[in-house]
């Protein structure tokens, strides 16, 4: 579940120095910083939730086999999407709850490709709780960083995913076809949602650069 940066676009933020659209070059944690302020990031993270998401509905009859794999690559790189969102936040201390959620989401995709064979309640158990914890932190992220922009955007993913969460955990499906569909429908809702998400974070960028421009044609 992406967040957007917490701290409001910039001016050229999706672009560094000599027109590097990367942030300044040599330094790993500004290329990592800028890559994690696009809205095309953000874009990428809801493409690679709802990909699985959409598999898992168009393709019901899948064994648990590839349910598990499918959930443990999703898993890798949302904590992959998350660990670069990190380095995104200025706040030292709105860091650390993006970094154990990618940490948590790298462990549970290990453990669903580690044992692709495990039972449905195993499965469930594991993506239930990701979810749950993943919510709550980006509910606790949302509610501490009172300018994090499109806030109230950010708050109801975060409840979503909550919401996701308690479903799964509450609701143990009954065979691998039940697994599949209540997963596959939990994505394509979390996909769509980090989506309008990169959209709205896009819209704000193209506000903040077309702003500068106009504010400074008195400075000649």
């Amino acid at each position: 579940m992406a967040t957007s940066p917490s701290q409001g676009p910039r001016a050229g933020a999706d672009s560094g120095p000599a027109g590097s659209p990367y942030g300044t070059a040599g330094d790993p944690a500004e290329v990592l910083a800028a890559l994690g302020r696009s809205w095309t990031w953000i874009l990428a993270s809801a493409v690679a939730t709802l990909v699985p998401g959409i598999l898992l509905l168009v393709w019901p009859e899948a064994t648990l086999h590839v349910v598990a794999v499918l959930i443990g690559l999703y898993l890798l790189a949302a904590g992959a999407f998350r660990f670069v969102a990190t380095f995104a936040r200025q706040e030292q201390g709105h860091r650390l709850p993006s970094l154990l959620l990618a940490v948590l989401y790298v462990l549970a995709g290990v453990l669903c490709l580690r044992n692709p064979l495990q039972t449905i309640t195993a499965l469930s158990l594991v993506v239930g709780l990701v979810w749950l914890v993943s919510g709550i932190l980006t509910l606790y992220t949302a509610l501490a960083a009172r300018d994090l922009p499109h806030r109230g955007f950010v708050l109801g993913m975060a409840v979503l995913g909550i919401v996701a969460g308690i479903v799964v955990l509450a609701l143990p499906a009954e065979s691998a076809r039940a697994l599949t569909r209540l997963l596959g429908l939990w994505l394509v809702l979390l996909g769509l949602a980090e989506a309008g998400l990169a959209f709205a974070w896009r819209a704000a960028l193209r506000r903040s650069s077309t702003a500068v421009p106009h504010g400074s044609t008195g400075n000649a």
